[in-house]
């Protein structure tokens, strides 16, 4: 099955204009999710989809492929559709432009799960939740499965709710929180697109919700590598520090 790993680049970002050209220890953003991407096995293409000049041409400039696309696109996965839309493939990658600390095995593991999950449309990731700190974040989505492994829902809230209080890490109900990585069939991201915002959805502020509030089933795919997404300017200092501890266990 022929695979397609698209990372949507928008300029206008409304927290941080141009966050995927910020410098981030030496290399722009999207340089640094370029390179980990690039490392995925299971890819036969990467493209940035881009809707700006200049994006394109840092893009470029470090040797990438980078592709523009309508800048009225509504979000990410409207412009990975726009990209895939006249290729003969059978699954796309949506790889965040933000996401400097996302890894190969991430985007190799979706697809591999969509290879082997016939009834599955899309696959997504999904990582325990060691930091007490995070279930009270509303940035940090919650995720609660089924015992096949896929999503039941997913929220902003702290899902299971936890009735007993229990705040020790071995008694309390274990939670996990997505990582915005996603793997679609081609087929099922048409569909997808054609689906009207759901109320679900428009509630938590979480496009994937209209998959499962139509009855749609995504794989989760559950990884020990956390991620640091640069939504903010004060998160580069975050994705720095992260970078920094991981090349330093990488030298021991």
């Amino acid at each position: 099955m022929k695979a397609i790993g698209v990372i949507p680049a928008r300029w206008g970002a409304t927290r941080f204009e141009g966050k995927v050209l910020a410098n981030l220890l030496g290399k722009p953003v999207i340089q640094h999710v370029w390179e980990n991407a690039k490392k995925a096995k299971t890819l036969d293409d990467l493209l940035v989809a881009c809707d700006d000049e200049r994006i394109l041409k840092v893009v470029e400039d470090f040797g990438g492929k980078a592709v523009y696309t309508s800048p009225s696109q509504p979000s990410g996965t409207d412009r990975l559709a726009e990209v895939v839309n006249a290729m003969d493939i059978d699954i796309a990658v949506n790889i965040q432009g933000d996401e400097p600390l996302m890894k190969s095995i991430m985007i190799d593991n979706l697809v591999m799960a969509l290879q082997e999950e016939k009834e599955a449309h899309m696959a997504t990731i999904i990582k325990k939740i060691d930091d007490y700190d995070e279930l009270t974040n509303s940035n940090v989505v919650k995720v609660v499965i089924d015992k096949n492994g896929y999503a039941i829902y997913f929220s902003r809230y702290a899902i299971p709710y936890n009735r007993t209080g229990e705040t020790d890490p071995k008694k309390r109900p274990v939670y996990y929180k997505h990582i915005g990585l996603y793997a679609f069939t081609k087929d099922f991201l048409f569909t997808f697109k054609k689906l009207p915002n759901s109320s679900l959805e428009n509630a938590e502020k979480l496009e994937q919700l209209r998959a499962l509030e139509n009855g749609y089933k995504i794989k989760v795919v559950e990884t020990k590598f956390d991620t640091v997404g640069v939504d903010r300017p004060e998160d580069l200092k975050k994705a720095e520090d992260a970078l920094l501890r991981e090349r330093e266990t990488q030298a021991q």
